[in-house]
């Protein structure tokens, strides 16, 4: 495609400040949804940080020729919460955020050294699309009940004695929550190119907006079924007077908080991150190439070759463990933010790069961070079930130039979309009561690999190899 401006060019200052704001829009509403989604105190000022910081460090290794934003993955979500659920505290639960990222890192690593030894043909026989399309999928169902009690979730407030002080009706909270669904619906289907490019801000700006008038309305009648909004995060701003920190303020990095975590780190929680995220980083291993495919038709050349799947990948890993470092998410290869490329025809890596600049400084502003911090579940719940369905299907999508007609295919695409709706997890537990845990996601992709190796012996039809897709 023609290009306004190409990867090494230079907009003038003013665009440039343009463009790198429409790019961290782009990327926003994704990148703040994980840490929202998650729970457990981590913010979404943290996880801009991160973002921005990862997105450099990728440039870095790359060195400057890519130009693609890396934001909070997805596919993590179900391994961030096995971290918290097998931690024995909050602060060795962040440091299981850190050490998950690291093991992630470490396969793209591996991976980034066996393309550079071996070429990559490997990695289509090992993950062919009969394999990791239905293991995308099977993020996407195993995280849909999580958006559909969201969109139910009325609770606000802070919790004292194991009680949520302030419950909104779930009615009021699903109203907000199809409020916010279908307002993205209509903007990515309807909408202009600008509008298609950040619907989820649109969404959760308009689910704000009608839960902010059910919140006025409960607060004026004292109507607590109507108090959708917690302005908890606002108050806090001037609780002791209007002070610097009132307009700026250092995030809550994940790396501070992880610091306690070491004193009561073992073995077997160590184990049961292992298994919970090196099995997802193969398949996020997935996206990165396929973005990187269709990055490359956008800019006009191979990436994959300058500078390098090694590179790329290296960038991705080390930049994933950067991001979780200072916001607990790993990080990875945006869709949005190629898409935006791809609209804008700016492929600029400099407004990749102030992109990711003006993240790590809005993660500072206070007011801002409130805002995003008093999002209400419901809301988030309702973009949610656009996202989870978007992996979902983008999975499946995967399936569409596989023959479902060889028992081979079938049974491979079968056995993961069983064991992972079925919800198949296996806990081992140690002599010392530790139990180190296989998630859903890692069962149905082992299964599906070993399945795969098991009828690879089957001779393909001369022209039926599946080609790898995955649309974030």
């Amino acid at each position: 495609m023609n290009l306004i401006y190409n990867v090494k060019d230079r907009p003038k200052f003013g665009q440039l400040v343009m463009f790198a704001f429409q790019q961290l829009l782009a990327i926003m509403a994704a990148t703040i949804a994980v840490p929202a989604i998650v729970g457990n105190g981590m913010t979404a000022s943290a996880a801009l940080f991160g973002a921005g910081v990862g997105t450099i460090v990728y440039q870095l290794f790359t060195k400057f020729r890519s130009p693609v934003f890396l934001g909070s993955s997805f596919a993590f979500l179900g391994s961030m919460f096995a971290a918290f659920a097998g931690a024995a505290s909050m602060e060795m639960g962040y440091l299981g955020l850190i050490i998950g990222a690291a093991f992630a890192a470490l396969v793209y690593v591996v991976i980034a050294i066996v393309v550079k030894l071996a070429g990559v043909k490997w990695i289509t026989k090992l993950m062919p699309a009969v394999v990791i399309g239905p293991t995308v999928a099977i993020i996407g169902l195993c995280l849909a009940k999580n958006a559909v009690g969201d969109m139910m979730n009325g609770d606000v407030g802070p919790i004292v004695n194991g009680a949520v002080q302030g419950i909104a009706s779930p009615y009021i909270a699903l109203v907000c929550a199809l409020v916010t669904l279908f307002v993205v619906i209509i903007c990515s289907t309807y909408g202009t190119k600008t509008i298609r490019l950040v619907p989820f801000i649109i969404g959760i700006l308009a689910g704000y907006a009608v839960a902010l008038v059910f919140t006025l309305i409960g607060n004026a009648n004292d109507i607590d079924a109507l108090k959708i909004i917690d302005f908890t995060p606002f108050k806090a701003l001037v609780a002791d007077g209007v002070r610097f920190s009132t307009f700026i303020s250092l995030p809550e990095f994940a790396f501070l908080k992880a610091w306690n975590g070491l004193k009561v780190l073992t073995p077997a929680y160590i184990g049961t991150i292992a298994v919970g995220y090196i099995p997802v980083a193969f398949v996020v291993f997935a996206e990165h190439l396929a973005d990187h495919k269709n990055l490359s038709t956008i800019v006009g050349k191979d990436l994959t070759t300058d500078p390098g799947l090694s590179r790329t990948l290296l960038g991705d890993g080390i930049g994933s463990l950067a991001g979780a470092f200072f916001g607990g998410c790993p990080n990875t290869t945006y869709g949005e933010s190629i898409g935006c490329v791809a609209i804008t025809g700016n492929a600029s890596v400099i407004t990749i790069t102030a992109a990711a600049i003006l993240a790590m400084l809005s993660s500072f502003i206070a007011p801002f961070v409130a805002f995003l911090d008093s999002i209400p579940a419901c809301v988030m719940g309702g973009v949610c079930m656009t996202l989870y369905g978007f992996i979902a299907v983008s999975g499946l999508k995967m399936l569409q130039p596989v023959d479902l007609n060889e028992n081979r295919n079938l049974f491979v695409a079968s056995v993961i979309l069983i064991a992972g709706v079925g919800l198949m997890s296996l806990d081992f537990v140690l002599k010392n009561g530790q139990t180190i845990t296989i998630t859903e996601v890692a069962c149905a992709l082992i299964l599906g690999i070993i399945t795969n190796l098991i009828l690879s012996g089957k001779k393909k039809e001369e022209g039926k190899d599946e080609p790898q897709q995955i649309i974030k």
